[in-house]
């Protein structure tokens, strides 16, 4: 799990619920108040500590019986590839494109499968990753808007939105887990919250990508 802010809190709550294993989680921020907005993990109890020790505590309130892993730092490329190796898969709740990307360079090196959710404003999409033959990479996509993305510092988030995202990643993660169902790979799945309407959208794998391209 990367990012402990309002998309990873909300994640974490029903994977640590559903009963998966073994957590990480991976940030290296703290939480400050205008996080409790959004972030149902923290409160303000926890205002000043990093964030993966918040979530950790919490989590382990809904579910003793898991092992949480916290890792509170900001990793190069190799550390971040070799973390990435040691796992089932990985949730993306970030809202950093350049972290986004290692991300998904990262899991492309190792073959692991990568749940990317984000939020902004009132609109939310999610997307899974299982870099198959043809199949796109992350990279594929963040070309499309180059690396000047807003934050939801920047432009503002509706809470319930962030639960609704958050959420389904969750469920995508227990899906590649149990091997049930059909992941959302290869397309993009979004949620407009102004208009409670969901819609998808096709993913091409790009030639030319710097990750997965030929």
């Amino acid at each position: 799990m990367v990012g402990l802010g309002g998309l990873g809190c909300a994640a974490t709550q029903y994977l640590a619920g559903a009963g998966v294993g073994q957590l990480t989680l991976l940030d290296f921020d703290t939480v400050s108040v205008s996080n409790l907005q959004r972030q149902t993990l923290h409160s303000d109890a926890t205002v000043g500590q990093p964030k993966v020790e918040s979530a950790r505590d919490a989590l382990a309130r809904i579910n003793p019986h898991i092992t949480i892993t916290p890792v509170n730092a900001r990793l190069d490329d190799d550390a971040m590839t070799r973390l990435i190796a040691g796992h089932s898969l990985v949730l993306d709740c970030t809202d950093n494109v350049s972290v986004r990307n290692q991300l998904n360079a990262g899991c492309y090196t190792a073959k692991v499968p990568l749940i990317s959710g984000a939020a902004i404003r009132m609109e939310g999409q999610v997307t899974v990753f299982t870099y198959r033959e043809n199949e796109p990479c992350y990279r594929c996509l963040s070309r499309l808007f180059g690396e000047n993305a807003l934050t939801c510092v920047e432009a503002g988030v509706m809470a319930p939105l962030i639960g609704v995202i958050g959420s389904l990643q969750a469920m995508e993660a227990i899906k590649l887990l149990a091997h049930y169902g059909h992941p959302a790979s290869g397309k993009i799945v979004m949620y407009d919250a102004m208009t409670c309407q969901f819609r998808e959208m096709k993913l091409m794998r790009n030639p030319g990508c710097e990750v997965c391209g030929q």
